[in-house]
């Protein structure tokens, strides 16, 4: 399960770190409202991936500590306090 955990981090931390809404949220709001569209941003970017990976999906809809565990480290690693885009790495 790690390294699909790591794959989908890759994946989804580039996908929400592209978000319009997310970028200009961290750019230009708090902490709190960045987060507020980064799950929002997450949840499209796991709509979409229903499409691809049905599994990925269905742990992210049903294991509550899956779906923490992903959103959690997503926004760590796309949120940057100075307002300018994380990259994906």
């Amino acid at each position: 399960m790690t390294r699909s955990r790591n794959a989908c981090t890759r994946r989804d931390r580039a996908r929400v770190g592209a978000d319009t809404a997310y970028q200009n949220a961290r750019q230009n709001s708090d902490k709190q409202n960045a987060r507020i569209e980064h799950d929002k941003a997450l949840a499209r970017v796991m709509t979409a991936v229903l499409k691809d990976d049905t599994e990925l999906f269905r742990q992210f809809s049903d294991n509550e500590g899956f779906k923490k565990w992903l959103t959690d480290t997503v926004f760590a690693l796309t949120y940057d306090k100075s307002g300018n885009s994380a990259r994906p790495g």
